[in-house]
């Protein structure tokens, strides 16, 4: 039997799509660009939607179709191509393509000082020099604004480049902005994981976040969607980890670890910071008083490797520098100012000596 468009043609006009009366021919989906050799026969089929549910079984029923009305000797099978005539989106640009460097801040338990830390660090990388931003990850319990005495700012809108932007807060050196903003500062958030991940995500994405050195992340205390959120969809450069000498601490601090260092997570540790390592009393800087515990920090850190960052002492600045707002690292003479700058020092350290060893390609480093 000689084979010919015509044949071919007739014999899909009785494939009709699924919730009309019209054939796959009257709707215009097939391409001109049949091919007759011998038995062979190729073509394509034009679809709207790159995703339509239909495709497999308009497909098979074409081949059906020709083998019915034309003949089973035929072959067709796996001969029609798919196309569609939905036009290719442009990718999503890279989100914060003018920052270098994505630390988040880790604890495995709260009330170890995490967002002490965070703060501290950002105000003493902007001491350094650093172009500084700091995002208040932790959605259910932000507590920099209180930190920044900025707990009444409310970030305003601007467009950019044709976009709607957030514009952060700036204060101390550094770019701030917090879904304490955002919300009552007396109401718990009741928000389902999807909620928070979803807030979060438009705090990263559609902020001027602009140039920075440095972006400084204040997770949430445990582990959670939260964190595989960031993960997805920000290259975080690595983690730091805060911990109190306190065995339930370093179990916990222990559990982050490994979360982020596992195969399905793959974020580097920066580094590990022992809060709250020491008591010192203001009217005896000299003396050292471990009430938590001594070395824990530093035996965790030995344990699994990775550089300890600083020991924080506990003195009684810390807390009411942070209920005022006025963070302890603006006062780089003090006991605690000391130890934030050379915590912002080491961390760049660690960062730069990361970044030497990646891929040329990749290499960042912050002078």
């Amino acid at each position: 039997m000689k084979l010919y468009p015509q044949l071919i043609i007739d014999a899909l006009k009785q494939v009709r799509y699924p919730g009309t009366e019209k054939n796959i021919v009257e709707l215009g989906m097939l391409e001109d660009d049949m091919r007759i050799e011998g038995n062979k026969v190729s073509f394509s089929l034009i679809f709207e939607r790159a995703k339509d549910p239909f495709i497999k079984s308009i497909t098979k029923a074409a081949e059906t179709a020709i083998l019915t009305f034309v003949s089973p000797e035929v072959e067709i099978k796996g001969n029609i191509s798919v196309k569609t005539n939905q036009v290719e989106q442009p990718k999503a640009p890279k989100l914060l393509p003018e920052v270098k460097n994505i630390i988040g801040v880790f604890s495995g338990k709260g009330g170890v000082g995490k967002s002490t830390v965070a703060a501290n660090l950002a105000i003493a990388l902007a001491n350094l020099g650093y172009k500084v931003g700091l995002l208040d990850a932790d959605i259910y319990g932000p507590s920099l604004p209180k930190m920044f005495a900025e707990e009444e700012a409310r970030p305003y809108m601007e467009e950019i480049d044709g976009r709607e932007l957030i514009m952060p807060i700036e204060k101390y050196g550094v770019k701030l902005l917090s879904i304490g903003f955002f919300v009552d500062k007396d109401n718990a958030l009741v928000w389902r994981g999807t909620m928070a991940s979803n807030a979060l995500r438009q705090l990263i994405g559609d902020t001027n976040w602009g140039e920075l050195d440095y972006f400084i992340l204040d997770l949430p205390p445990g582990t959670g969607d939260i964190h595989l959120t960031l993960v997805q969809t920000l290259a975080v450069t690595g983690i730091v980890i805060v911990t109190t000498p306190q065995e339930v601490a370093l179990a916990d601090a222990k559990k982050g670890i490994n979360l982020f260092t596992g195969e399905k997570v793959n974020v580097p540790i920066i580094g590990l910071v022992e809060n709250m390592a020491w008591f010192t009393p203001a009217e005896l800087p000299e003396n050292k008083y471990h009430i938590f515990g001594k070395d824990g920090g530093k035996r965790l850190a030995e344990e699994m490797q990775i550089p300890l960052l600083g020991e924080i002492p506990i003195v009684q600045s810390i807390c009411d520098g942070g209920d005022a707002g006025k963070p302890v690292a603006l006062d780089p003479e003090t006991i605690t100012g000391q130890a934030f700058l050379r915590l912002a020092e080491k961390t760049a350290e660690q960062v730069n000596h990361r970044n030497e060893h990646m891929d040329p390609t990749q290499r960042v480093r912050v002078k």
